[in-house]
């Protein structure tokens, strides 16, 4: 694993990330698990202050990781979590995973066992109706857009099928979590064509600081590009 700095992330990324670590918050001394954790920027990050095991099944991705921080890397998948007792961890992080993952729903049962009682899941996940608004407003993909409208998936150039799937089915696939909050993430980003201008350190914190401001706010959070889930275990 190797080191290296934010600037060297696509700017939607690095955009991306400052969003959801700043809807985060601070978080010191706890166990974590970040469940497909790519090249290990989050995990790196958590990493700091605190207990971080990340598992990640793409090997490439596993030896590009961040390192600047120490913490766990395990190469594999849903496996992996079966081996975790009971109770293991503070907070799983698993953001754009679902969606490609066939067996969502035994991840998600997964992470309810190895949470801690007071634990918090953080989810990021794609969101419908904002894929829909960039198909007719920046891309001019109206078949596309007819298509996700009728519940059809979607697609990435890097990670083939987008399997979408709605806020309320992780409490469905699991009864013993409980959504606490639904965060917008990209709700203004995908609406500005001019790329050179994403490069611009200035644009980009203005940008993450009014994508901030909107982010618990009804009717931006509807049509945001992704959705950050928090989810926490029912008291019985």
């Amino acid at each position: 694993m190797v080191s290296k700095k934010m600037t060297d992330l696509q700017p939607w990324e690095c955009l991306m990330k400052r969003i959801v670590w700043k809807q985060l918050g601070d978080i010191c001394d706890k166990k974590i698990l970040d469940f497909g954790s790519g090249i290990g920027v989050t995990a790196n990050y958590l990493a700091e202050h605190n207990d971080v095991t990340a598992i990640e099944p793409d090997e490439d991705s596993v030896k590009e990781g961040w390192a600047d921080n120490q913490y766990t890397q395990i190469t594999g998948s849903t496996d992996e979590l079966r081996r975790f007792a009971d109770e293991s961890f503070d907070m799983i992080i698993c953001h754009n995973v679902l969606e490609y993952a066939q067996d969502r729903e035994d991840i998600v049962r997964q992470f309810a066992r190895v949470l801690k009682t007071d634990g918090k899941i953080s989810i990021v996940k794609h969101n419908r109706a904002g894929r829909v608004m960039q198909m007719v407003v920046l891309l001019n993909d109206f078949e596309h857009a007819h298509s996700l409208l009728d519940g059809n998936d979607g697609m990435t150039s890097k990670y083939g099928a987008i399997h979408y799937y709605e806020d309320a089915d992780i409490e469905k696939w699991c009864p013993e979590l409980v959504i606490t909050k639904t965060l917008g993430m990209r709700t203004f980003w995908d609406m500005q064509q001019n790329q050179e201008i994403h490069k611009d350190t200035d644009w980009q914190d203005k940008m993450v600081e009014i994508e901030m401001r909107v982010s618990d706010m009804d009717g931006y959070k509807e049509i945001a590009f992704f959705h950050h889930l928090i989810i926490e275990k029912r008291w019985c």
